[in-house]
């Protein structure tokens, strides 16, 4: 599937000789479809991205077309086609009731999670924050901080394939310290939270 996807998109790029960031109009359609059925990984346009454009500009490509995507399926899971995501995707739910449970208990930091780490499919991230208790203006500060930190980490794994002989030190090295950054944040809101939790049982 990932070879048939990425043979395609190059002869659409080629029959419509678009280059440059241009090449959005053709991969944030397919970010929606990936972050909406989830037929192929979105690593996927992550590495087409970084082919064509190069690194930097290929991962700042990706982060706007996963951010837009995970977005509108945010909304069409939980305004337009509700219906329709809870039977086709609520029994799939089942085996990330932990996930659920964390989304619910954590939040937006749920969601930067869920989205750094290759734990389970866009789509189902889209539709379990949708369901939750999160708000619409969290849930989008949230999934592009969570694109971002996921789309960075493809990028690196991307990157050393196609370009074996790039320096990635100052890639990695920064993604180690906006790593550090959020974990940093989130240990301050996790302990706040502990605090308030006993406050309240008392």
């Amino acid at each position: 599937m990932n070879a048939w996807i990425e043979q395609w998109t190059n002869w659409l790029i080629e029959a419509t000789q678009l280059g440059g960031f241009s090449i959005l109009i053709i991969t944030i359609p397919l970010s929606l479809l990936q972050g909406t059925i989830g037929i192929f990984p979105f690593a996927t346009i992550v590495m087409l991205h970084i082919s064509v454009l190069g690194i930097k500009n290929g991962l700042i490509a990706s982060w706007i077309a996963g951010a837009i995507a995970g977005m509108i399926v945010y909304l069409l899971c939980g305004y337009l086609f509700s219906d329709w995501f809870n039977r086709k995707w609520m029994h799939k739910l089942q085996k990330y009731e932990k996930w659920q449970r964390g989304l619910e208990r954590y939040g937006v930091w749920g969601v930067i999670f869920l989205r750094t780490l290759p734990i389970m499919p866009n789509n189902l991230i889209s539709f379990m924050s949708a369901i939750s208790n999160i708000k619409m203006s969290s849930y989008a500060w949230s999934n592009m901080i969570g694109n971002l930190s996921g789309i960075w980490l493809y990028g690196i794994l991307s990157a050393s394939v196609l370009f074996p002989n790039t320096d990635l030190r100052k890639l990695i090295f920064g993604y180690i310290i906006f790593l550090v950054a959020l974990s940093v944040i989130f240990w301050f809101r996790n302990r706040n939270m502990i605090k308030r939790d006993r406050s309240m049982s008392v």
